[in-house]
């Protein structure tokens, strides 16, 4: 019962989040902005290995959750002081026909379908690699729990770089081009996983292609965000809430297909980071020429 209220709370900040940051910011400042979210949703399970880790090496398991009430008490804190309410239209009242009309309504319209659709396919391929890991490099190559936990951390530092590459070249570039570039990365770094996993079978061949994937991925993610909330200012939070929830039936969908495609992890892995990457950009392709 506590974790399932635990899980609402994070699911509810990681939904409000993006909507704050619509209600804040708008075009290329929300890209930037939504940026660094998705650099912090990235290091959660990139660096809570290492912090679980070390938090059950010293004190026992139970200071992990003991952890999680004191940060999500500072974070509560740190945001009332420095924001409060950023949602300042008129507020409607709660109706469940109301809410469903406004999610029919985001789900039919290609200004929010085609991005949210494929951020979404990205964010299941990132969420079946986090859940492949393990099985890959522990039990396929010998990992360490703790070298386990650093390659995990290491991830974070390509998905930051890839959020500062995005918002820089954007304006030069544009939104469009810039989302294509990401997607072609996380098809190359897709196919190279899958290639080596065919035929190679090592570890530094499978980095490049992760790493590859990754940086895809660190491009797309913010980027297809922004473009899918920006359109709908007085829905943020509805259009939030439904992008969140896609993403997370996305990842639902990759966790389980690595799972059973394929006896070899590797080969799981790398068979749903070409399914989800081509998958992502040929829906995106239909932006592009509609454009």
């Amino acid at each position: 019962m506590g974790r399932v209220v635990q899980a609402g709370g994070a699911c509810a900040t990681s939904v409000l989040s993006r909507a704050i940051a619509r209600d804040l910011f708008q075009g290329e400042q929300l890209a930037r902005v939504l940026t660094f979210v998705m650099v912090a949703m990235a290091a959660a399970p990139g660096f809570s290995p290492l912090v679980g880790g070390a938090l059950d090496h010293f004190f026992g398991w139970r200071s992990a959750f003991v952890f999680v009430g004191i940060f999500a008490v500072v974070a509560a804190s740190a945001f009332l002081a420095a924001f409060g309410e950023t949602h300042h239209a008129p507020r409607a009242e709660f109706n469940s026909s109301t809410i469903a009309k406004n999610y029919w309504s985001l789900s039919t319209d290609r200004r929010f379908l085609v991005p949210a659709a494929t951020v979404s396919l990205i964010l299941g391929a990132l969420f079946a690699m986090f859940s492949a890991l393990p099985r890959v490099l522990i039990e396929g190559l010998d990992f360490t729990p703790m070298q386990l936990g650093l390659f995990f951390a290491g991830t974070v530092m390509i998905v930051f770089s890839a959020g500062i590459i995005a918002t820089k070249i954007v304006p030069h570039l544009g939104l469009d081009r810039s989302i294509c570039i990401g997607l072609a990365l996380a098809c190359v770094g897709g196919g190279m996983v899958l290639l080596f996993a065919l035929f190679d079978g090592r570890f530094l061949p499978f980095l490049v292609g992760a790493c590859v994937f990754l940086l895809g991925m660190g491009m797309v993610n913010p980027l297809c965000s922004a473009q899918a909330l920006s359109p709908f200012g007085d829905r943020a939070g509805a259009a939030s809430a439904l992008l969140g929830f896609w993403q997370m039936l996305a990842a639902a969908l990759g966790v389980s297909l690595a799972a059973v495609t394929a006896r070899n992890p590797m080969i799981g892995l790398g068979l749903v980071l070409v399914l989800a990457s081509t998958l992502a950009s040929a829906i995106y392709q239909v932006r592009v020429k509609l454009n």
